[in-house]
């Protein structure tokens, strides 16, 4: 920790760590990640010692998001519904808003401290080093390695910073780089669920070490300014000291995504095929009651994707949509309801610019989710999602029970 700096200097109470490996001296500055102070302090460092390099906490897509904050207007709403990456942009969105909500109470752009070392480092011609891992990779990465709560927890959580209003005062922030309040939530944290914990604390730490070793044997830097979360300093300090393997096999193995569970898909087969021998054992028993199954079966998937295209204010054209494809589950494997629907909502209601102008801030507000084209498409996406698994179950207990 900085211990030497006069009261009032931007560096004074700043968590500060130096660790020195090899020819190499590692300058480790904790940060909040909306905080003037943080800002400041990265500013004030850089004009007061020399540094070869800069590091900081990002990846190249968080990067060229501050870089250029106009890349959101670029984004292919129509791509990221054929690829499936619908989750992963609202991931990112909810964890935005969480900082936007910050940022609205305190002034700062998120991301400033980030921001300042990347400028500071340009007018000083210092190459700045991308050490975190990308977002997505650490977001699947927690959800593989958890059980079914505590993937709960990690959607219940992006939920709840996108809902919640409660304000948080600066001087909370502030205590976040002295360790106190941070280290006792992590340590909690832990005893919860240790495998959450590290792949979203203690991997990134080791990938963060292994990354600095890596851009560090691959030029002439000596002496490193590294930015990162406060949360990360400890665990950076002692990689550094005590991590000894190859750094890049390291990073490759902790930039693994781990393949996606089988049971569910399994699960869901099983279901439907236990639906299906229902309808087909509800038909020998006479045309009504296999047609009284097979409108059961109608009615309660397309109703539920209808009801969530409803929920997310689509167009009606978008639950008409949802309504037809999702009882065609049989003819349509790959390709789900959900897709279809925002499709349909992406191609009737077309993100407008100033829809990618207010994005960012939209979604700081739970009821911005609904206003803005390109969220409520994404709503679109994950409520016709969960309509439709809803209303699979609903018409398998119905068919089922009516057979007995």
């Amino acid at each position: 920790m900085n211990t030497h700096a006069p009261a009032g200097d931007a560096l004074a109470g700043q968590p500060i760590a130096r660790v020195r490996r090899g020819d190499i001296e590692y300058v480790l500055l904790g940060t909040a990640h909306v905080s003037r102070v943080s800002a400041d302090a990265v500013r004030a460092i850089l004009q007061r010692e020399a540094f070869d390099a800069v590091a900081v906490e990002l990846c190249e897509p968080r990067y060229q998001s501050i870089r250029d904050p106009e890349a959101f207007r670029r984004l292919d709403l129509f791509q990221v519904i054929r690829q499936g990456k619908v989750g992963l942009v609202a991931a990112n969105l909810a964890l935005s808003a969480f900082q936007r909500r910050l940022a609205e109470q305190f002034g700062i752009e998120p991301g400033a401290e980030m921001k300042a070392a990347i400028d500071g480092a340009d007018e000083r011609g210092l190459p700045v080093w991308l050490v975190d891992r990308e977002i997505g990779i650490t977001l699947k990465r927690a959800y593989h390695s958890v059980g079914f709560l505590d993937r709960l927890s990690i959607v219940g959580g992006l939920g709840a910073s996108v809902l919640s209003r409660e304000d948080v005062s600066e001087d909370e922030i502030e205590k976040l780089k002295r360790g106190d309040l941070l280290g006792s939530m992590f340590s909690e944290f832990a005893r919860e669920s240790p495998p959450l914990y590290d792949a979203l604390i203690g991997e990134r730490d080791r990938y963060m070490t292994a990354r600095l070793r890596e851009q560090a044997a691959a030029g002439e830097a000596r002496r490193v300014l590294v930015v990162i979360g406060a949360g990360h300093l400890a665990g950076i300090e002692r990689e550094l000291a005590n991590q000894n393997e190859m750094p890049r096999p390291l990073v490759e193995k902790l930039s693994q995504v781990p393949p996606p569970s089988r049971w569910p898909k399994w699960l869901a087969f099983g279901v439907f095929l236990v639906i299906a021998g229902a309808i087909g054992f509800a038909f020998t028993r006479g045309a009504r009651a296999g047609t009284d199954a097979l409108l059961a079966w109608t009615l309660f998937t397309g109703g539920g994707a209808a009801l969530g295209a409803i929920a997310a204010a689509a167009h009606p054209l978008s639950v008409i949509a949802a309504f037809v494809t999702a009882p065609l589950k049989p003819f349509r494997p790959g390709v789900p309801a959900s897709a279809f629907s925002a499709g349909v909502e992406a191609w009737l209601r077309k993100p407008r610019v100033a829809d990618f102008d207010s994005l960012r801030d939209d979604v700081a507000h739970w009821t911005g989710w609904w206003k803005n084209r390109i969220a409520r498409t994404l709503l679109n996406f994950m409520f016709v999602t969960l309509g439709t698994v809803v209303g699979e179950y609903l018409a398998g207990f119905h068919i089922i029970k009516n057979l007995l």
